[in-house]
């Protein structure tokens, strides 16, 4: 009898443990928002977030006018394509350095192991933007955000 009621105690902790679990699971919600994008490093932050959430019109708005910029049709393509993949990658946007019309923002790049046993490792990087009539924009991103043949001249042989 004593016995019965030690294992009706612990199955009952255990139930009241599923359902705490359960109950942060689903009211936790993902934080992720905007910022103002009128500091190098808040439209860094809101282009990574645009590209993580697909909106890619929303992201190539931020795209700096200089020559050979992409089409918005080539810029999504890279996405869809797979030329240019966020996938799996974290980061942290970290302060920007301003030097008159330009500002390089540090990136830290968050790169998971394939095996469960393994923690991820960062990799530092920086994100180029240049002021053009008073709003930052994006001039170069790492890999995972960026296609290099972007702003580059077309080959012609």
């Amino acid at each position: 009898m004593k016995q019965d009621k030690f294992l009706t105690g612990i199955l009952i902790g255990i139930g009241v443990l599923i359902l705490l679990a359960l109950a942060l699971f689903f009211t936790r919600q993902d934080k992720r928002e905007y910022r103002a994008d009128d500091s190098p490093d808040g439209t860094a932050h809101n282009y990574i977030l645009a590209v993580i959430n697909k909106d890619y019109e929303k992201a190539y708005s931020y795209l700096a006018d200089l020559e050979h910029k992409p089409t918005y049709e080539e810029f999504r393509q890279s996405f869809l394509n797979g030329m240019v993949n966020p996938g799996d990658v974290g980061v942290d946007v970290g302060e920007a350095e301003v030097h008159g019309d330009e500002a390089s923002v540090s990136l830290t790049m968050y790169y998971s192991y394939s095996d469960p046993f393994s923690s991820r490792y960062g990799s530092p990087d920086q994100a180029l933007l240049t002021e053009q009539n008073g709003e930052w924009k994006i001039s170069s991103m790492p890999y995972n955000f960026w296609d290099y043949s972007w702003y580059q001249e077309p080959y012609n042989p």
